[in-house]
């Protein structure tokens, strides 16, 4: 039998590890291959000063959440060598990469001239990524910064808390700031600047915010940010950073010029969130094996092209569990980097573990919501032609007869042929994460939604429901893949109602209608407490009737009486209903620029 525990098996003792780059990959990966090995020589070299600190907790930072600067180092070089024995090297950055004679070349940051050399045993490469900065003119004014590091962190806050000295008394309006990009960190930004005082703008390409999500999801978080008075900017990039010439040499802000031309209020600050991309150059320059976009090629087992060099963090590309077939992707997230510089410690030291891949899992507060996502959403399966069905429900987070239950808007993605689980999306103000790492959990145990259905979760009123939103949508597909309710989504509703013989049911109560407004147009509404009495009135030349009401609850009664009753060819519930039509139906038809 193969002797594979690290403390019996001698041969993989004593070696010279030299990692590269530290934060979350790099340095879990030292911290556990310490754990493993006593006698090993642990170099970690790192560009900066900081070396493992709370990347994702900067925005809180800067907001002024977080108060402690001291807490935003998470692990220090002093900390490192003292409890880790590891010979950390910050200020350091690595040149060049020679993987024939097992050395690395480095310089010095704060030494210009000087460089030096050191051989390795085994080579770990995290990397990580580097902020996008396309080539738009003036993107390196003053004023403009990426966050990537501490040192970036600090740059904002200091440059934020000197803003008014900087402008002296010529500005006498709300200080501007303009966030390039709409991604997590780029929505983080924005609540934050806010919290700072500033009036903010959010520009962003695709045509709605946090692309993760689909765009009725996206929507519930287009409007609490413009409840809170951001200015939001969707389908339009930026063309061009340009000097406010208002005639005041005190003024340092900057013009925004964007492709459609649209000149953007002077920015006192602007934050690039337009993106990540691997940082990558000296890897690729030692012809470790790289893909068309920079990120590095790695095994199952985290292994590069190159003999004992290995790779973790949000350099690497990585498998897609959900679409399988060797398909790959790159995920930069926190957690899967922390997860792989432990596994790569276990494989140098015979423990053979396999990284089976990511599924993606995020989440993100933006003001009094949260938004969480996993798995992968309707445009990234249409893209790759998978077969896939999504439904809505609006559950609260926990018992409604509780006090302060919250409405969750949850959508569950799944195959309509198999039922395996293929992503899943949430917005509300409490219950949201709990939900999605359910579902995470679920996919990586390859349970399907009629699984979701019988699932067993915990059940007190102040936190949940006897049945809870993820059984809730488990019951929903369940339905659907067992013939007992077909829907149409909400895209699809206006098409449907213009269709000969077909009618759209509101089984609203009158008063619901009255206060929020009609579904659309032509649409007839008949309480679901009065349908079953007014069946034989629905008109005689309908054929195909679709059924809607507040969330979906309601209406799926309704589908069931009608469905039972005989008379229609077709009975279908549209998916989310009223709630779910309102948001996605808005975002569709709205301007590209939206503010309070």
């Amino acid at each position: 039998m193969t002797n594979n525990n690290p403390d019996t098996n001698g041969s993989k003792k004593g070696q010279k590890l030299v990692v590269i780059g530290g934060v979350a990959g790099g340095a879990s990966f030292a911290a556990r291959a310490r754990r493993l090995d006593e006698s090993a020589e642990i170099m970690l070299l790192q560009s900066g000063p900081d070396v493992s600190f709370a990347s994702c907790g900067m925005p809180y930072f800067i907001g002024g959440e977080i108060t402690d600067r001291n807490q935003m180092a998470v692990q220090t070089p002093a900390s490192l060598r003292a409890r880790l024995n590891i010979d950390v090297r910050v200020n350091t950055r690595v040149i060049k990469i020679d993987t024939e004679n097992k050395v690395i070349t480095a310089t010095v940051e704060t030494q210009p001239n000087y460089q030096y050399s050191t051989t390795y045993d085994q080579l770990v490469l995290a990397v990580g990524s580097e902020p996008l900065k396309p080539p738009i003119p003036g993107i390196h004014r003053d004023g403009l910064f990426a966050l990537r590091n501490l040192e970036d962190m600090d740059a904002i806050d200091s440059w934020i808390s000197d803003l008014f000295d900087k402008c002296g008394t010529s500005i006498n309006s709300k200080m501007h700031a303009v966030v390039a990009g709409a991604g997590f960190v780029g929505l983080e930004m924005v609540e934050q600047l806010m919290r700072r005082g500033l009036q903010v703008t959010v520009v962003e390409m695709l045509p709605q915010v946090l692309g993760p999500l689909d765009v009725e999801m996206a929507a519930s978080i287009e409007e609490e940010m413009e409840r809170k008075g951001v200015t939001i900017v969707t389908g339009d990039g930026i063309q061009e950073f340009m000097p406010n010439d208002n005639g005041s040499k005190d003024d340092p802000s900057t013009i925004v010029k964007l492709r459609s031309g649209r000149m953007l209020q002077p920015a006192h600050i602007t934050i690039l969130g337009m993106g990540v991309r691997p940082d990558t150059k000296i890897v690729r320059e030692a012809g470790i094996q790289c893909t068309s976009r920079g990120h590095i090629v790695v095994d199952d087992y985290l292994r590069t092209s190159a003999p004992d060099v290995w790779a973790a963090g949000d350099a690497i590309e990585v498998t897609n569990p959900i679409v399988g077939n060797e398909e790959k992707w790159a995920v930069p997230l926190a957690g899967p980097a922390n997860r792989q510089g432990r596994m790569i410690a276990d494989n140098i030291y015979g423990l053979s573990r396999k990284f089976k891949g990511t599924y993606a899992a995020s989440v993100v507060r933006v003001f009094d919501l949260m938004a969480a996502c996993v798995g992968m959403n309707e445009k990234m399966l249409a893209s790759k032609s998978i077969p896939y069905q999504s439904v809505h429900v609006h559950p609260g987070s926990h018992a409604g007869y509780f006090p302060g239950a919250k409405s969750l808007n949850f959508k569950l993605v799944f195959n309509p042929e198999t039922g395996d689980i293929l992503g899943a999306q949430a917005v509300g103000e409490d219950g949201v994460e709990k939900r999605i790492d359910v579902i995470s959990t679920a996919m990586q145990g390859g349970l399907t939604v009629s699984d979701l259905a019988d699932l067993e979760l915990c059940y007190a009123p102040p936190v949940g429901s006897a049945k809870d939103p993820v059984n809730m949508a488990g019951m929903v597909a369940q339905n659907i893949l067992d013939g007992i309710v077909e829907q149409i989504d909400w895209k699809e509703l206006k098409q449907v109602a213009s269709l000969p013989g077909a009618l759209v049911l509101d089984v609203r109560n009158f008063s619901e209608v009255a206060k929020n407004g009609a579904l659309i147009d032509g649409a007839l509404n008949i309480p679901l407490n009065d349908l079953r009495s007014k069946i034989d009135e629905l008109p005689s030349d309908v054929n195909r009737v679709v059924v809607s009401c507040a969330t979906g609850h309601r209406a799926y009664y309704a589908t069931r009486i009608l469905k039972q009753s005989g008379r229609f060819e077709k009975v279908e519930n549209l998916s989310g209903a009223w709630r779910t039509f309102k948001v996605g139906d808005r975002v569709s038809e709205v301007p590209k620029v939206m503010s309070q």
